[in-house]
């Protein structure tokens, strides 16, 4: 029997693509992996094999991932291989040591307290502007103010580059916003603290400005391997720069289709930039999905596909096209309803069957895109008595119900009782509102049960492993699990938004209110937003391992009914309802084509301004363009007007570029079909259009092109 940590014992466990991640060194390497396809699999095994061949010092290796969950996981998977001295962390946690150890050094004194009452602060500052704000204004400008920051914004540049993004708040204007940025960073500095981004402020100022410092952290840290890394933002990426100097011992992986973060700063182009930024860099592409069932991958494939088409081959860091391993399962349902509270009921339906077929609770799920959805299926759920639980953007281990659960057992601990480990533990908890059986309901008492409940499995499982345990060794074990973030899983259906849902999967997945105003969202305006919305939808499908249902209805409660699918399922959707969503939104077409009156090739309705008429459709219909293909035109357009010195929209119009990428001419006669194309500049730029449209690059351009 192989030696479980010789190299090639290591390579066995992986496929030819994960392979090939492990084994690249001495050169930048970018792996584009797909959902499923085992990205975290084949970084780890990296670093074990480079580490046992003598490549790689692993005290010399810094994994950076985005959650602390994440981190825990590499870690233990790290262990597990003989690499667990690797620190694994978090970008966070990684610049939070280093400052808190070379500060004082640097500067003569104690790093600033980091604060984790920022919504209060956010409050005083808002406070002392003369704004008045309830919850939810104060929870957006403090995004706002961390985006800022994030994407190395100051608050004077504030008010011009959030317009300029599309970034708007109700209830403050840019200007607003920007002083109570100011206001904010004002009250920070006078109680002598830094908050959560700050972190990564002073580790860049540190840097930047100690060579010396710069220097030692460079000798301990030589090789990089960043996760997620189409999440990095502006001010990451920068910190990431520092760390490594000039060297190019770094690995990054990440998926272009899985970019849903920008709202909160991320900045993918940092992946599919990353060759042309870094020379040399070795591209490779996990495109085997070990997750889910080929009936959810060909969704999965089709729903990023341009106009239903495979997507391209080759694309320079382009998202891959998912080649699914696992055997066929049950097709994916589709389920149009009359108004939500309908929808939410079949839903809890189609659970309680998928249950009775074998399905564990746990192992299931119901993902939408806002919170505001999730009370009616709570109410769905609760009719039928199906046990859930709300997923929310906090931590698990960080829930105060949680810490209070594990202040209590601590203590209980010192006590050094006697017996079984498990009884015990329920007794205390009890003690801080843990019952045997859930409480009725929905709301705050339900979600605090739902979490204790899930200490209490996590505890159970432990238990049922090590029946010896008492209280003192499995207090242990959950204090080492809080400490690597293993959060438990629960046992009940997960109910979560699409953002929230990223990185975890389940047996049975339902996508709840697909419709088109909620996915895309209604505030989703721009191209680029709206792009990030059918990404969201791509994160949906691709958490099911074999059960997919997706539903719509086409009212909140008992309205007009006019709500149709979402526009990224276009095509996607079985005959019979496409044909049911056409015919309740589609009326009549006028028979007057005059300039004025040219109807929407989409709605029917009238076209009004030049830009519609271009386009043919109004422009918040839904438009089945090649994503890909406008974003090289985009980038031709930017090159050949600054080689001009010229604005871009001289050269074309956006419209007329997204004409051109709805229409796709393949030769000069329909090009000049186009409206906005006429033969002037068919004549200068026709060929460089038309090879653009074939997918070549026109001579001279390669560089601009690739960039993008």
């Amino acid at each position: 029997m192989p030696n479980p940590l010789h190299p090639d014992a290591v390579l066995e466990a992986l496929d030819p693509e994960q392979r090939e991640v492990a084994t690249t060194f001495d050169t930048p390497v970018a792996v584009i992996a797909g959902a499923g396809t085992g990205k975290t699999r084949a970084i780890t095994h990296r670093i074990a094999y480079g580490a046992l061949t003598g490549t790689l010092d692993t005290r010399s290796v810094l994994a950076v991932t985005f959650t602390t969950r994440a981190a825990g996981e590499m870690r233990a998977r790290l262990r597990q291989l003989g690499a667990g001295n690797v620190q694994a962390r978090t970008f966070h946690s990684a610049a939070l040591r280093q400052i808190q150890f070379f500060w004082p050094k640097a500067y003569g004194v104690e790093l600033p307290e980091v604060t984790d009452r920022r919504m209060g602060l956010v409050a005083e500052a808002a406070s002392r502007c003369g704004l008045k704000v309830d919850t939810g204004l104060l929870r957006d400008l403090m995004g706002e103010v961390s985006w800022a920051k994030v994407s190395n914004v100051t608050a004077g540049d504030y008010p011009a580059i959030a317009r300029a993004a599309n970034r708007t708040l109700a209830g403050a204007d840019p200007e607003m916003v920007a002083k109570v940025f100011t206001a904010y960073e004002r009250v920070k500095r006078n109680r002598g603290q830094i908050d959560f981004d700050d972190i990564l402020l002073c580790t860049a100022a540190l840097l930047g400005e100690h060579e010396q410092v710069a220097a030692q952290v460079r000798g301990q840290y030589r090789h990089f391997v960043v996760d997620e890394y189409q999440d990095v933002s502006p001010l990451q990426q920068s910190v990431l720069n520092l760390w490594l100097g000039e060297r190019r011992d770094l690995c990054v992986v990440g998926d272009p289709h899985q970019s849903i973060h920008a709202f909160a700063g991320a900045r993918a182009d940092f992946l599919t930039g990353f060759a042309a930024a870094h020379p040399g860099t070795k591209v490779v592409r996990l495109v085997r999905d070990y997750r889910s069932t080929p009936q959810v991958v060909e969704l999965a494939n089709r729903v990023m596909a341009p106009r239903g088409r495979r997507p391209e081959i080759g694309a320079p860091l382009g998202g891959v096209q998912l080649v699914a391993q696992q055997p066929s399962g049950p097709a994916v349902e589709f389920g149009s309803h009359p108004e939500e509270a309908d929808e939410a009921r079949t839903i809890a339906q189609w659970l309680a069957a998928r249950n009775a077929d074998g399905v564990k609770w746990r192992e299931m799920a119901v993902l939408f895109r806002i919170n505001a959805q999730s009370p009616a299926l709570e109410a769905a759920l609760s009719e039928k008595n199906i046990p859930y639980l709300v997923r929310g953007s906090e931590k698990f281990y960080e829930r105060t119900e949680i810490k209070q659960a594990l202040a209590q057992l601590r203590a209980a601990v010192r006590a050094e009782p006697e017996g079984p480990g498990l009884p015990l533990l329920k007794d205390v908890l009890a003690g801080v509102g843990w019952s045997a059986e859930p409480p009725e309901g929905s709301g705050s008492v339900r979600e605090k049960w739902e979490s204790l409940n899930a200490l209490v499995e996590l505890a159970h499982d432990i238990a049922v492993e090590n029946p010896e345990f008492g209280l003192v060794e499995l207090v242990g074990a959950l204090a080492e699990r809080a400490a690597l973030q293993q959060a438990p899983v629960s046992q009940g259906v997960t109910l979560s938004t699409l953002h929230a849902s990223k990185g975890l999967e389940w047996d049975a997945v339902c996508l709840f209110g697909m419709q088109e105003g909620t996915l895309p969202f209604v505030l989703a305006t721009t191209d680029e937003q709206l792009a990030e919305e059918k990404r969201l939808l791509y994160v949906g499908i691709t958490r099911a391992r074999r059960h997919l249902r997706i539903s719509w209805s086409r009212s909140r409660s008992g309205g007009r009914g006019n709500r149709g699918p979402s526009r990224f399922l276009d095509g996607l959707t079985p005959a019979a309802l496409a044909q049911q969503a056409q015919a309740a939104a589609v009326p009549k077409r006028r028979s007057m084509r005059s300039a004025q009156s040219q109807t929407c090739r989409v709605c029917g309705k009238g076209l009004v301004s030049g830009a519609e008429r271009k386009l043919g459709r109004h422009t918040g219909c839904p438009s089945d363009y090649d994503e890909a293909l406008l974003a090289r035109l985009k980038a031709w357009r930017k090159a050949i007007a600054q080689a001009a010195s010229m604005p871009a929209f001289v050269i074309f119009t956006d419209a007329t570029l997204l004409a051109i990428a709805e229409q796709e001419p393949r030769d000069e006669r329909a090009l000049l079909k186009v409206s906005g194309v006429g033969r002037t500049k068919v004549d200068r730029y026709g060929e460089a259009l038309l090879a653009i449209v074939d997918g070549r690059t026109p001579e001279g351009l390669e560089e601009a092109l690739f960039e993008q």
